[in-house]
């Protein structure tokens, strides 16, 4: 079983403004999609970014894969950024 933490839509905003969870889903299932765990929140309008960095990093530990923007946003969190 590959895992994978991805970003996952999430509420009834109008478009052009959403708001994402950052979640842990087996490599298979779709974005909005059954997930495994919920370990924060991502909204890109305000560049708020709230992860819980423990659980993600024992993830990262344990084998799952980030997707390449959580990987950059993670790094811009982990330096100070917004």
């Amino acid at each position: 079983m590959a895992v994978r933490i991805r970003l996952r839509r999430i509420g009834k905003n109008p478009k052009g403004k959403p708001h994402f969870r950052v979640s842990v889903f087996e490599e298979t299932t779709a974005r909005d999609g059954r997930f495994i765990e919920e370990l924060g929140f991502y909204d890109p309008s305000s560049g708020k970014l709230d992860i819980k960095a423990d659980k993600f990093e024992s993830w990262v530990k344990n084998g799952a894969q980030p997707s390449d923007t959580l990987k950059s946003l993670f790094k811009k969190l982990k330096k100070g950024g917004k």
